[in-house]
Parts: C-alpha cells; structure tokens; sequence
C-alpha cells in the first residue's frame, strides 16, 4: 500500500506529543494554525484532512485542496464542515461521535455547583481580603428539577450524575429512549412542562436550523423564575438577547456557560477593533458578549468543557481509527 500523506490543523504542544509518541506515522504533518485557503497550501497535496472546530471547510478550503478525500474532524459537531460542498467533490467525512459524555457532564456540573454554591462570587469576594459570607447563601441540589434538553450520550450521563445528587429530573428530546427513563428513574416531557417545572436545565443538543436560538425570549418567559440555565453545548442554542433580558428581569438567577453565541468574535476582538469596515451587526454582537460576561450571576468557561487529557487521548485515539479504517477501504465513524 503507497503511504498516505496526512494533514492535521489546529494541533496543541499536547495533541503533537501524544500524536509523535502513540501513532508513528511517517507521513503526518501537524500544523497549529486552523485551516484555511491559505493554511491549506501546507497540505495542498494531503489526501487526509484532520481539522478541529476552528477550521471552516468550505468551496474555498476544498479547492486550495485538490487531492483531499477524507475531512476528519476531532470533535463530535460538525457545523465547520460544509457537507454538501465535500460531497460536491467526493470528499468523506468522519467524526468523533463518543469521546467525551462523562467529561462534559462533569463539567456542566461545575457550572451547576459554582452558580448554587456561590464558588465564583466566593473567590472574587477573597481576593479583596472579604471573607464574610453575606450574600453567599446556595441552595441544595437534592430535591431540585434539573430539566435536561437533549438525552444523547451526554444528556444521559448528566441524567445519572443528578440523580446521584438526590434530584429529580424531567428531559426533553425528539427520540425517546423509555427504556433508560425507567431504568434510571426520570422522566420525558413536552418542552413546555420542562420549562415551567425546571430549577435548572440544561442543554446537550446538537447546533442546526432546528435548533438555533431554542432559547429564545418565548422560552424564557415560559421558565419558572429563577432557575439557573446550563449550556455546554453549543453557543447559538441561546439567543443572547433573550439571555440578557432574562437575566436582567430576574427570571434567570444565574447561567453557565461553556459556550456563546458569537464566542468566535471575543477571540478575535483585537483584530475588529483595527478593522472599521467590520459589520456592525458583529461589533454589536460583541459588546452583547461583554455585557454577559460582566455580570457576576454568569459564569463562563472558555469552551473547555470537552478539554481533558483522557477526553483528549480518546478523540486523537478515534481520529486516528477512522484515517486507519480510511486507508484499510473501509470508514468508522463517517458523517452522512
């Protein structure tokens, strides 16, 4: 079999040392920067693509790459990849469908606990030498509704989590599984009983047209007051606005947030600010960002809620068996 050149994008000092230890492939070129037409040019004669979510494939990635046949993503989404422009081309694509549920619901739990416990407040309050605990009253998790939106393999784990806290759990999801909600003791409702009845909920969708801003103001206003709102998924899920206004109303008493919608543009923010013929719709799109990052009823983590070694380990490991299945005439973990 001739070798295969292969290319990955957006590779960490971590993902290079686990790559050149554990796959001694000859033919792997590792790269930092995330793909683009321009990046491209160091893989241009690649037919294995490994990219992360910061990469956008599209007409112009794919043209800059004339002998590319397979796009593998490290991560679970997919939204980076423009599939009908791979399948133009006959260009396959693999994702990393299981590598982080328990990961992710762990974390989603540390958002949880910061927000009822105060943590975030508590830190704050001591670098100031403040060590009183006025204003620092939580609240229990046992006995709470948390409301999970979305029971995939990390809905699920966030089910089993919670109910090792004492809570009660009501989900909502377009495929039910009856089976776990029995086995696991919750139980599935309309989106509408979820948001009435919820102390916290949760969100473990994945991002599309259907799934874009499905908290939005309407949402919102149909929550019982109070609740905490956890979205480690993906940022567009929550229309900010709505965020905004639900927290300034006090029906949100807190959110955690893994992810934002816009979040791109906060890394991006020096670069905008020596670009005058930047959109307003995206300068005003920051300051929203801004304006919830500032407030101390939020707690945000910069999209780190996958970012473990084992999750690491276990996504570089299934990338790796999917370009191996790739080479072997087969394909594990295709995206159709």
């Amino acid at each position: 079999m001739k070798n295969i050149k292969i290319a990955f994008f957006e590779v960490s000092k971590e993902d290079r040392e686990y790559v050149e230890k554990s796959h001694k492939e000859k033919d792997i070129v590792l790269i930092e920067e995330p793909l683009t037409p321009e990046s491209a040019q160091r893989a241009k004669d690649c037919e294995i693509v490994s990219v992360f979510i910061n990469s956008k494939v599209d007409a112009a990635v794919l043209e800059a790459l004339p002998d590319v046949k397979l796009i593998a993503t490290r991560s679970t989404g997919f939204d980076h990849i423009n599939k009908n422009d791979c399948t133009a081309r006959g260009v396959r694509i693999t994702n990393v469908p299981y590598y982080g549920e328990n990961t992710v619901a762990e974390h989603a739990f540390a958002l949880i606990l910061a927000l009822s416990r105060n943590v975030h407040k508590s830190y704050v309050r001591t670098l100031r030498n403040d060590y009183s605990i006025e204003g620092l009253k939580g609240f229990d998790l046992n006995g709470k509704t948390l409301g999970v939106v979305g029971t995939g393999r990390i809905g699920m784990h966030v089910i089993r989590i919670a109910k090792g806290f004492g809570m009660h759990v009501l989900a909502f999801d377009v495929h039910q599984d009856i089976f776990l909600s029995e086995i696991l003791h919750f139980k599935y409702a309309s989106m509408e009983e979820l948001l009435a009845q919820s102390d916290i909920i949760s969100l473990h969708t994945p991002y599309n047209e259907s799934t874009h801003h499905l908290i939005d103001e309407e949402a919102i206003y149909k929550m019982k007051p109070g609740v905490l709102l956890i979205n480690t998924a993906r940022g567009g899920l929550i229309d900010n606005n709505a965020l905004i206004q639900g927290l300034d109303k006090k029906i949100i008493a807190g959110a955690g947030l893994d992810v934002l919608e816009g979040e791109e543009l906060i890394r991006e923010e020096k670069q905008l600010l020596h670009h005058t013929d930047e959109s307003s719709a995206k300068l005003e799109e920051l300051l929203k960002n801004h304006l919830l990052l500032s407030q101390d009823n939020v707690v945000f983590t910069p999209h780190i809620a996958f970012y473990s070694q084992e999750a690491l380990e276990r996504i570089l490991d299934s990338t790796m068996a999917s370009i191996e299945s790739f080479k072997q005439g087969a394909l594990l973990n295709e995206v159709k």
